[in-house]
């Protein structure tokens, strides 16, 4: 059940610092025009997928091992997340926004999308090493 517990956790402290990081003054583009339950969203400092997967690789490997099978597969599944969150996720979010400008500059009928913000490095790694202190 630890093993379930753990990613909560980390989804948790990371999901909470985004708010102390918005009242900072950070993660604006995360935060503007986005009607959903603040703590649900996704994008911004620290990243959340990071501090999951991650915490997920050090428990697989603090309990199985560093050299075990389980951790390996943890190891690239963390890999994979972080690079989509960079990658593929923050790029998607960015041609949200152009299209939802595109919408509003028009004077279209269309509805604006529901943008879902990826991260910078900086966040993936903020994430990353959040399972770490």
């Amino acid at each position: 059940m630890k093993v379930l517990i753990v990613p909560v956790i980390a989804w948790a402290i990371s999901q909470g610092l985004k708010q102390v990081f918005h009242l900072m003054g950070r993660n604006r583009r995360v935060f503007s025009g986005d009607t959903n339950p603040k703590i649900l969203l996704s994008g911004g400092m620290p990243s959340a997928h990071s501090a999951i997967v991650v915490s997920l690789a050090v428990f697989l490997g603090l309990q199985d091992g560093w050299d075990s099978s389980v951790f390996g597969l943890a190891t690239w599944l963390a890999i994979i997340v972080m690079y989509d969150a960079m990658m593929v996720r923050y790029s998607s979010g960015m041609q949200g926004e152009t299209l939802n400008k595109l919408i509003s500059e028009q004077g279209s009928k269309l509805k604006k999308l529901r943008v879902a913000h990826g991260h910078t490095p900086v966040e993936v790694a903020a994430g990353a090493l959040l399972v770490w202190l």
